[in-house]
């Protein structure tokens, strides 16, 4: 009898040498804001028709607001805004997640980049961040505060704006934010993003990242950047931030789409963006689908669409990935992924970068990374 043949060996998928980590690796550019928390009194609220629990922009009756909050009551300080943020996280070090302070305010890309590098730990200043502050106090603290986190903040510094600030008046388990963006508002880009010096660590950078906020001030240094991400095949990331972007900022946003290679949002956000975008569907699922087969520029990278819902499940499309299938690949994703960037900040040799190449990795290989920056609440359970 003939020896039964051998099967096919399945073939061994290639792994790259993931990019070792360096200064300026991780780039992204929004709106600096610097936090001012403190537990007030229900008193301070009243006097300035605050709610316990809630989010506003500054108004004119909040004019002093700040600074009562720093005469009156013990305040942190830390560097916040949506980009700052989630850069920052990835490089504090020496600081256990439980030290790093969850109540601050801020915007949610800041917030981003402030924590990557704090999970990244070393090297320090591995995180980029551009934005516009003023020539003031608040300016100073801002900049001292990020460089104690080891984050490279270039900021274009103005005198025509204060410093933007958020305020974040604790009460029992309650916060109650109040933003004044002031300067964070009057980015230019020809004054700062143009300058060689500047540009020169845009082009150092192998992840962007910018929150769709953004958009409403410096539309043009947006798109700048995200032509540079897909002109050398690097990672452009956008974040859909609110569901006004999508709205009264479409025009804006669709420039930069076909640029880019992950998109994030909630389900508020998602849901926006596919009336918008005339997608006749209200099942999140579809609208990953939708939004993830939109034209894109670098056919080298496929698009990859991130949706959260709170304590629901997360919702992941993307495209072909090699062994994985040759449809469109959708997973549910159960924890909060509320630190972004940190899965594709914090990848390890056997899985290079996971949400960008197809080599053969697992969901617990990239999301308890995500999950262990979550800090509203501060640590949340993994269910994988």
């Amino acid at each position: 009898m003939a020896a039964a043949e051998e099967e096919p060996k399945p073939k061994k998928l290639k792994v790259e040498e993931p990019p070792a980590l360096s200064e300026n690796i991780l780039f992204g550019m929004g709106n600096p804001l610097l936090d001012i928390s403190a537990v007030v009194d229900k008193d301070f609220l009243d006097k300035y028709s605050l709610k316990p629990n809630d989010q506003i922009l500054a108004e004119e009756k909040h004019k002093e607001l700040f600074d009562e909050l720093v005469k009156k009551f013990k305040v942190e300080y830390h560097a916040g805004g949506s980009t700052q943020n989630s850069i920052k996280v990835a490089q504090v070090n020496d600081k256990s997640l439980s030290e790093i302070p969850w109540q601050s305010g801020g915007s949610d890309l800041v917030l981003s980049l402030l924590r990557a590098q704090w999970m990244i730990q070393q090297p320090h200043k591995a995180a980029t961040f551009f934005g516009c502050i003023g020539i003031d106090k608040f300016g100073e603290i801002l900049k001292k505060k990020a460089a104690e986190a080891h984050v490279d903040a270039h900021y274009y510094e103005q005198n025509e704006q204060p410093t933007g600030t958020c305020a974040a008046c604790i009460t029992g388990g309650n916060r109650s934010l109040v933003a004044n963006l002031a300067a964070a508002n009057c980015y230019k880009k020809e004054k700062h993003l143009d300058m060689e010096k500047n540009w020169m660590l845009v082009d150092k950078a192998r992840v962007y990242y910018i929150a769709g906020f953004f958009l409403t001030v410096s539309p043009e240094s947006v798109l700048k950047v995200a032509h540079h991400a897909s002109e050398n095949n690097r990672i452009f990331t956008l974040n859909l931030s609110a569901p006004f972007i999508s709205q009264f900022y479409k025009e804006s946003l669709m420039k930069v789409m076909p640029f880019v290679d992950i998109l994030f949002g909630n389900e508020m956000e998602a849901a926006t963006f596919a009336r918008e975008q005339g997608f006749e569907t209200e099942d999140i699922k579809e609208i990953a689908r939708k939004t993830q087969a939109l034209p894109k520029v670098n056919s080298k990278r496929q698009r990859i669409v991130i949706f959260t819902q709170g304590r629901e499940d997360t919702i992941l499309a993307t495209g072909t990935w090699g062994s994985c299938g040759e449809n469109p690949v959708l997973w549910r994703l159960i924890i909060i992924l509320k630190c972004y960037i940190l899965s594709i900040i914090n990848y390890s040799k056997q899985c290079t970068f996971f949400f960008l190449k197809s080599p053969p990795c697992t969901l617990r290989t990239v999301t308890p990374s995500s999950n262990s920056c979550c800090w509203h609440p501060p640590i949340c359970s993994l269910y994988l």
